[in-house]
This record gives C-alpha cells, structure tokens and sequence, in this order.
C-alpha cells in the first residue's frame, strides 16, 4: 500500500484530463460540458412533454361528442316544399309573378329553348291572325315578348310585367301524326282549289301567290320562316300549311340565315318536291309540298 510521505503530492491517475489533473480550466475544455449539459436539458423537457401529453385529456375542450341529426318535422318538410316551384309555375324562368294581361291577345303555342334560354310563341291579335313572334320581339306598340313558359308568356307593357296564358277554354287539340297521310281523294263533283293541278299538285306561281313567307329572328339570328295566307287562303290550306306556322328546315337543312329563305325561293319549280319542317305551336310537324310540272 502506497503511503504518502511529507512533502510529497499526490499523483493522479494519468486517464484524467491533462486539465483535471493540473487544476487549471480553460474555455475550450469547457465546451464539452456545456453542449452534455443542454442535451440534457432537451432530454428531460422532452420527457415532461410526453408525460404531460399522457395525463392530460384528448382535447383541450374535453371529451368530444358526435352532433345529433337535425330532423324537420311534418309542417316543415310541408312548407319546403310548397315554396318550390320545379315548374316554373309562378314565374317564367324564376321571374317574378305577374298579372293577367287585359289586352286583346290569345296565346296559340309556345316554343321553349332550353339551350339558350330563350323561345317563342304563337299570339293572334284582336283580328284573329296568328304570327310567331321570338323573345325580344314588338307584339304591339308599347308591347314586348320577354319571357316563355311551358303554359305561358311574359310581356312587357310599358314597363309592367304581364302573363298571357293559352287558352284552355276548347277542346283539346288531336296531335299530327308522325307521318304524313295522303291527300284525300276530292268527292265527285267537287272543285279543286285555284291554281293546283291534278292529284292535288300545286303549281309554283299558285303556291308563290298564296303563301308569303318572312325571316324569324332570334338574337339577332334567323332560326326560321313565319308563313301567313294570301289571297283567299285556298292555296295555303291546299299545301297543308296554318296561319302562324313556322318553317325550320327545308329538305332536311335547318333555316340558319336568310340565304336559307332565297334558297327555298329558288327550289319552288315545276315538279319540285319539297319537304318541310313545321314548328306549329308545341310541336314539330312535317309537311311535304309536291309542285306540278
């Protein structure tokens, strides 16, 4: 056993730090402990943080609960519904609602075009002749076409709105038939009309004379041609045409512009035979024309 003898010092063992050993401290062997010393620190805040997380509650707004389901009694659902009006049939188009108009004017077919929102109708004046007019359009002076409906139309007069239903008051009409029928064969004895030929034809300066067409426009664009009678209306009723009827489509190609009604000008010759597409209220109708030689 070692013993220490006076005056002696003690020796320590050589795995110390050259700086513990010699008693003397500098800055740069202080820089170890003080980056042990902030681990540390982290370590044990990191550790509060986990053991805080596991004693406190899931939330701090305490424990969750789902929210109940929210279920509108019988009166409720009753009165939702009846302020729905899929149909429009307070309004046109979500419109606000409108008096009866007291003009004398009687709506005869409309013509909805859902594409682009807006249509057509078919509307006899005081003097009973029909004319298909397009939104937008003057009806009378002061009056103006605004809106359609599926029963019926919107008009502005003088800055009121007013609705101009269709007349429900007669029987209802029998629809066309998807074909066209023959012509019936004239009774014995019975004239045919002026200006057709035998078999029922027509003859072009007969069906010029008796029918007058003129352009409907939409938005500014033609979209088709309004038919009306001359003359006694003999040669209009002969070619299966009615007041108010509108032609959109000429040998299978819709009417797009006006060269479309110069092209049906050019194509009433003899022996011609045109086929034509009627838009005649709510529907759409074919009418096929035969031209005599």
């Amino acid at each position: 056993m070692a013993t220490l003898m006076p005056g002696s010092a003690l020796r320590l063992p050589r795995a110390l730090p050259a700086w513990l050993r010699s008693g003397r401290r500098t800055q740069r062997d202080l820089a170890p402990l003080l980056l042990a010393a902030l681990l540390g620190a982290l370590l044990i805040w990191q550790f509060v943080r986990l053991l805080w997380t596991i004693v406190t509650p899931l939330s701090p707004l305490g424990a969750w609960q789902p929210q109940t389901a929210v279920i509108a009694s019988p009166a409720e659902r009753r009165a939702l519904f009846a302020s729905v009006d899929p149909f429009f049939r307070t309004g046109v188009q979500g419109a606000a609602s409108a008096t009866v108009t007291a003009l004398g004017l009687t709506l005869f077919g409309v013509n909805i075009n859902e594409a682009t929102g807006s249509g057509s109708a078919i509307i006899a004046g005081e003097d009973g002749v029909q004319t298909s007019y397009a939104v937008g359009e003057e009806i009378a002076p002061g009056v103006k076409l605004v809106g359609v409906a599926f029963d019926h139309v919107l008009l502005d007069r003088g800055g009121a709105r007013e609705s101009l239903f269709l007349d429900q008051s007669g029987d209802a009409a029998v629809a066309a038939p998807a074909t066209v029928l023959p012509a019936p064969t004239p009774e014995m004895g019975a004239a045919a009309p002026a200006g057709t030929g035998t078999g029922g034809e027509l003859s072009p300066d007969s069906l010029k004379a008796g029918v007058a067409f003129a352009p409907r426009t939409e938005n500014g664009r033609v979209t088709g041609l309004v038919v009306q009678p001359q003359g006694d209306g003999a040669v209009f009723r002969a070619a299966g045409l009615r007041p108010g009827d509108v032609i959109r489509g000429v040998n299978g190609r819709p009417i797009g512009s006006a060269g479309d009604a110069a092209a049906l000008a050019s194509q009433i010759a003899p022996g011609a035979r045109i086929s034509l597409e009627i838009e005649r209220g709510a529907s759409v109708v074919p009418v096929a024309i035969f031209l005599s030689k």
